[in-house]
C-alpha cells in the first residue's frame, strides 16, 4: 500500500477574511448547520426518509390480499396514499414529473380494485384509459406480471422460468449466481422458491383484471418477444427458458428438493442476525416473505416473525400520509453530514462530528460474505447504507465513511488508524479489469446476461460507473496518494474512456449528467489533474451551458430514457449543489456561473436553515426505479457553499505577502 500518514489529519479551518458583520454566505452556512445539527440522532447518527413512487404501497396491498390477512387500517392508509399520487392523466409515475408508468398503474389499479373501488367510480374509468393507452398488462415487465400471476391475473407459463438449481451451480462454473449483481441475487433466490411452487390464490370475479388486457389480448400467447437475428443471446435464453418448462412439468426432477433447500438456507441465513431483512431492502425482503409462506414456514416461526418486523420497519405511519421506505439510510446520510459539518467549519473534536465518527465506527462490517465469491481478500472492512446489513457492504458508502472519518479527531487514535489499515485496502482490492469501481461486486459485468428473461429490471449485473470510480479517486487523493501510481493510472483511463462527447459524464446512483460530472470533475482535482486540461475544461463547460436562467441547475430522471434532455429541468438545491462544485473544482471560483450559483442556494433557503425540493434526484435503477433522499436537499448544498468558501480561503492565503 503507498504510503499515507498513520492516519489522516482533520483538515484545518482559516476564518474568511471579513466575517463581520456576518456576510450572506456565512449565514447561509450558518443556517444550515443549525439545521443538519438538530437532525442528529442522540447516539450521533442521522437517518433521513427515502421517498418513492406508489409501487411500494400498491404492492404492499397486494401482499395482504394473497396472504388473504387484511388490515383495513393499512390498507385504507395504503389507499389514501395512492390516490394522492394519481397524476392528471389518470395514470402514476415512478418518478416526481415524469410520465405515466405502465407498471405503476396497473399495480395502483389492482391494489385499489382490491380495496374495495368500484371499477366505474372515475378515478378507475380514468386510470384503466390511461393503463389501455400504454398497452395494458402485456405491457409490464417480468417482475411485475409474477406478482400478478400470484393473484391469479397473468398465466405462469408466460412467466420466466427461474430454477432453483441455478444455486447449486460452483462457483468456477462460467455462470453461477453470484455473476449476478447483489440485489438480483436477494430478489430471486426467494423468486426461484416461489416459482417453483406457484402459490397462487384465487380471486371472486369481480376482483380480477380482465379489463386491463386490450381487446382481443387476454388469451393471446404472451411469450417474450424473440429478436429477429436468429443467432442471438435473447433467442439463446428463450429456448433455454422453453427447455426449463418442460423440465418442470416432469414429475421427477432430482435435484429440485436438494436446490430448494439450500435456496432457504442461503435466503434464511441472510435474513438472520446482522441483517434488517433479506439486503435489507423492500423487493427482496416483500419477495422473502412471500418464499417463507410458499415453502410452508408458519407465520409463528421466530424467522418469520422477525422478517415481518423488518419489513414493517420501512413504514412511515405519517398521520398525513402514510408511506413504504424501501430500504433506510442512516450511514450514507451521517457520512455526508458528517463532510458537510466538517468542512463548513465544525472543529474536528466537535462533539457532534465525534459522535457521528463513534457511530460510524460501530458499524463497520468485519465478516466476508457473498463479495468474496469475486474478490479474495483476505480482510473485510467495509460499510453498508442501512443500520444492520453485515452481508452486502457496499463501495460507495465505504469510500463516504472514510471521507467523513477523515475529518473527525478520534478518541481512540490507534483504532481509527487500524479502521483505515483495513479498510483502504479493502476499497482498492474491488477495482474491476476496466480500471473503475463498481458497488457491491468486483467484475459482475457479463453482458450476456442482460439478455436472459428475467432481466427486465435492467440491473442485473453490476457494471462499474464513472461516479463511484471518481468518488474513489476523491478519497484518496485527500489521503495523500499519488497520480501517478498504476490503479490511479487506470482509473483516470476509464474516467476519459467514459466521458460522453459534449464533456458531460453519466451518474448511475444520481440523477444523472449533473451528477456524474460533478463527482467526476471533483475526484480528478482531489488526485491533482491539471484542471485546465482541455478534456476537463470540457466537463465544466457543459455544466455551465446546462445552468437555468434563475441560477440553479435542474435535471430529471427523463434523461435516463432520452439523454437528448440531459442537463434540463427545474433547479434544485441539490443538483445546484453538485454542479456549483464541479465547477469550484476547475478553479477560477469567481466565475459568474459560480456566484449565481451561489445567489441561488442563499436565495431559496428557507429561514430554518433548509431547502425545499420535490423532485426526485436520486438513482436506484436507472429507467425502473428512483429515490428522493430528504437529506440531499440540506448537506449538499451546505457542501457546496463550504468548498467555495474554503476555495476562497485559500486563494486569499496564497496571495498574501509575508510581512
Amino acid at each position: 500500500m503507498p504510503q499515507t500518514a498513520s492516519i489522516p489529519r482533520p483538515s484545518t479551518r482559516v476564518p474568511l477574511p471579513v466575517s463581520t458583520p456576518e456576510n450572506a454566505l456565512d449565514r447561509s452556512i450558518r443556517l444550515a448547520q443549525e439545521n443538519l445539527l438538530r437532525a442528529q440522532h442522540p447516539d450521533g447518527h442521522w437517518c433521513y426518509e427515502l421517498f418513492v413512487d406508489s409501487t411500494l404501497c400498491s404492492d404492499y396491498v397486494l401482499f395482504m390480499h394473497w396472504r388473504g390477512k387484511v388490515n383495513p387500517v393499512l390498507q385504507e392508509k395504503c389507499v389514501a396514499h395512492i390516490l394522492r399520487r394519481q397524476l392528471a392523466d389518470g395514470g402514476w409515475n415512478i418518478y416526481e414529473g415524469g410520465p405515466s408508468e405502465i407498471n405503476a398503474c396497473v399495480k395502483a389499479y389492482f391494489a385499489l380494485k382490491l380495496a374495495g373501488r368500484a371499477p366505474t367510480e372515475p378515478v378507475m374509468v380514468e386510470a384503466r384509459a390511461n393503463i389501455l393507452r400504454l398497452g395494458g398488462i402485456p405491457r409490464m415487465n417480468t417482475y411485475s406480471k409474477l406478482y400478478l400471476a400470484l393473484l391469479g391475473q397473468f398465466p405462469w407459463k408466460y412467466l420466466p422460468t427461474i430454477p432453483p438449481e441455478m444455486i447449486l451451480f460452483p462457483d468456477w462454473l462460467y455462470f453461477n449466481i453470484y455473476d449476478l449483481s447483489s440485489w438480483s441475487r436477494a430478489m430471486l433466490i426467494p423468486l426461484a422458491i416461489i416459482n417453483h411452487h406457484k402459490p397462487t390464490r384465487a380471486l371472486p370475479e369481480h376482483l380480477q383484471l380482465h379489463e386491463l388486457y386490450p381487446v382481443g389480448t387476454e388469451d393471446k400467447d404472451f411469450s417474450l418477444p424473440r429478436d429477429p437475428r436468429w443467432l442471438a443471446w435473447k433467442n439463446f435464453f428463450l429456448r433455454w427458458d422453453e427447455i426449463l418448462k418442460k423440465v418442470d412439468r416432469l414429475p421427477w426432477k432430482p435435484l429440485r428438493q436438494r436446490a430448494l433447500k439450500q435456496c432457504l438456507a442461503w435466503m434464511t441465513e441472510r435474513m438472520g442476525e446482522g441483517s434488517d431483512g433479506l439486503a435489507a431492502i423492500f423487493p427482496a425482503m416483500l419477495n422473502a416473505l412471500i418464499a417463507l409462506e410458499a415453502a410452508g414456514v408458519p407465520d409463528s416461526d421466530p424467522l418469520y416473525q422477525k422478517a415481518t418486523r423488518d419489513f414493517e420497519g420501512l413504514f412511515v405511519d405519517d398521520p398525513k400520509d402514510f408511506r413504504i421506505q424501501p430500504c433506510l439510510s442512516p450511514v450514507w446520510d451521517t457520512a455526508i453530514n458528517t463532510i458537510a459539518l466538517a468542512e463548513s467549519g465544525l472543529p474536528a473534536d466537535h462533539p457532534a462530528l465525534r459522535g457521528a465518527a463513534n457511530w460510524l465506527y460501530s458499524k463497520e462490517v468485519r465478516i466476508r460474505p457473498d463479495w468474496t465469491k469475486q474478490n479474495p481478500h483476505p480482510e473485510a472492512s467495509g460499510w453498508a447504507f442501512e443500520y444492520n446489513n453485515v452481508y452486502y457492504p457496499d463501495t460507495d458508502d465505504t469510500m463516504m465513511v472514510l471521507m467523513a472519518l477523515r475529518h473527525v479527531s478520534p478518541e481512540d487514535k490507534e483504532a481509527a488508524r487500524a479502521c483505515f489499515k483495513r479498510a483502504l485496502p479493502w476499497l482498492l482490492s474491488f477495482q474491476c479489469e476496466d480500471g473503475g469501481w463498481a458497488a457491491f461486486d468486483k467484475d459482475v459485468t457479463k453482458h450476456w446476461l442482460e439478455h436472459v428473461p428475467f432481466a427486465d429490471h435492467n440491473a442485473i449485473l453490476d457494471p462499474t460507473c464513472s461516479d463511484l470510480t471518481a468518488r474513489c479517486l476523491e478519497l484518496f487523493g485527500y489521503l495523500g496518494y499519488c497520480r501517478d501510481l498504476p490503479f490511479v493510472q487506470r482509473a483516470i483511463a476509464m474516467l476519459r474512456r467514459t466521458q460522453e462527447d459534449d464533456g458531460s459524464w453519466y451518474g448511475r446512483w444520481g440523477v444523472n449528467y449533473i451528477y456524474g460530472t460533478w463527482q467526476v470533475l471533483r475526484g480528478l482535482k482531489a488526485i491533482g489533474l491539471d484542471m485546465r486540461s482541455d478534456w476537463i475544461q470540457r466537463g465544466r463547460d457543459w455544466l455551465e451551458s446546462c445552468q437555468n436562467e434563475d441560477g440553479g441547475w435542474g435535471e430529471t430522471a427523463m434523461t435516463y430514457d432520452d439523454p437528448l434532455l440531459k442537463g434540463k429541468g427545474p433547479s434544485t438545491a441539490s443538483q445546484t449543489a453538485w454542479a456549483l462544485m464541479g465547477l469550484i473544482a476547475c478553479g477560477e471560483i469567481e466565475r459568474p456561473s459560480i456566484q449565481r450559483g451561489l445567489a441561488y442556494l442563499e436565495k431559496t433557503q428557507e429561514p430554518d436553515g433548509s431547502w425545499s425540493e420535490p423532485w426526485t434526484t436520486g438513482t436506484g435503477f436507472p429507467r425502473v426505479f428512483y429515490l428522493r433522499y430528504d437529506s440531499y436537499r440540506n448537506n449538499w448544498p451546505l457542501l457546496a457553499m463550504a468548498t467555495y468558501k474554503n476555495e476562497r480561503d485559500r486563494i486569499f492565503r496564497a496571495t498574501q505577502v509575508p510581512l
